[in-house]
């Protein structure tokens, strides 16, 4: 098995990339059957961004902050680990995002795609699903769209339901809404697509954001799952991303 190693700028994820090279070689990212990502959720996010080309699998071991989306460290074993991990096919989601200066700007996203508001104004957002208006008019801090991969993460903070790993469905969670106040979001059919448009979008103006990173004063944001980008991310047995997500549900 040939393996690549990409590491996170953490002093602890550079140690453990060079010790795990220097165990088990380095094959470099073409010619590597599996990539293995060293860092925390952010590192791995921007890992599976680069494999949307060539759809290497990816395994992460945790050497960063937040470690949900990865495996615990360990330096012993690893050709056997990932020869018995379990893969997990995750889809991304696909931004397309209109700015005021009419530009138009393509994103992708593992866990999540934002709206937010940039100033102390509230946000107000139109919301049209399959070309239907949802909702004529959202004042809130914000919304997103999260897949079921990322729903336990900044979805589930703004209280958005978590979704298994395998569900065909997607999260729409307003942040902080102030009208109408009671409206705590909707599951969507994987295959919905969602556009979200600014209202007075000068005067307030609304960034969005793919996973980590932003285009600044949107005018519309057409969300869509993009199933043909479809990537494997690689766990121990016993620790998959189900189980996680399931176990996440009775954290309390």
């Amino acid at each position: 098995m040939k393996i690549a190693f990409t590491a996170s700028a953490r002093p602890e994820a550079q140690d453990a990339m060079r010790r795990l090279r220097h165990a088990y070689g380095e094959a470099g990212e073409t010619q590597a059957d599996v990539i293995v990502a060293l860092g925390g959720d952010g590192h791995m996010l921007e890992t599976l961004r680069r494999r949307l080309k060539d759809k290497k699998p990816v395994y992460g071991m945790h050497r960063g902050t937040v470690g949900f989306l990865m495996n615990d460290y360990a330096e012993e074993n690893l050709v056997e680990r990932l020869e018995k991990a379990e893969p997990v096919r995750i889809r991304p989601l696909v931004a397309l995002c209109q700015t005021l200066t009419g530009e138009t700007v393509t994103e992708r996203a593992f866990n999540e795609v934002s709206l937010l508001r940039q100033t102390a104004q509230t946000a107000r957002l139109r919301i049209l699903i399959d070309g239907a208006e949802r909702m004529p008019e959202l004042q809130c801090d914000g919304v997103m769209v999260a897949t079921p991969a990322g729903s336990t993460a900044y979805n589930y903070s703004a209280h958005g339901p978590i979704l298994p790993i395998n569900a065909r469905l997607l999260a729409l969670t307003p942040i902080s809404a102030f009208r109408p106040r009671r409206w705590r979001g909707a599951l969507l059919p994987h295959t919905a697509h969602v556009r979200i448009e600014v209202l007075e979008a000068e005067r307030r103006p609304v960034s969005a954001s793919a996973d980590n990173h932003e285009t600044r004063n949107v005018l519309a944001v057409e969300v869509r799952e993009d199933a043909g980008a479809a990537l494997s991310m690689l766990f121990d047995r016993g620790h998959a991303l189900d189980e996680r997500i399931l176990r996440e549900q009775f954290n309390v």
